[in-house]
């Protein structure tokens, strides 16, 4: 591909298309012809920046079915996490890491909802961790 020039993008000429000549067919009235062209041809042009700024935003979001897989994702990781939590209590053998990737994985889950019932789940699990991190803490020192 060749580069002509490196100036701005600048609003485009008038179309060189030929109007029908038939005489039975529909013809645009030639007065103002050449501003209406320009005119569209300058509006096409920020248009075109316009959808731009509206593709990246959209891109940005995603679509719901990757943002819906995300959410599966982080929700298995919280309940892996618990899975490893439970057996390390039965076994009395709970870490504060363990605790720590919890309560990591919590407040990312609670960045990206806002359903006030999951709100009140994650804080629950929240609660407990901080509980059990206390017990671990107390249990260390005395």
């Amino acid at each position: 591909m060749k580069v002509s020039s490196t100036g701005g993008v600048g609003a485009s000429g008038a179309s060189r298309a030929k109007p029908a000549t038939s005489g039975g067919g529909f013809a645009l009235p030639s007065v103002n012809a050449a501003s209406g062209a320009a005119s569209v041809a300058q509006t096409g042009g920020l248009a075109g920046v316009g959808s731009l700024d509206a593709l990246l935003a959209l891109q940005a979001m995603g679509d719901p079915l990757e943002r819906k897989k995300r959410a599966v994702k982080r929700a298995d990781g919280i309940l892996d996490i618990l899975g490893e939590v439970k057996i390390a209590l039965l076994d009395g053998e709970v870490s504060t890491a363990t605790l720590d990737r919890l309560t990591r994985a919590i407040r990312q889950q609670r960045e990206s909802t806002d359903d006030p019932r999951l709100d009140g789940v994650l804080n629950e699990i929240e609660t407990r961790a901080a509980v059990e991190m206390a017990k671990l803490e107390q249990a260390r020192g005395g």
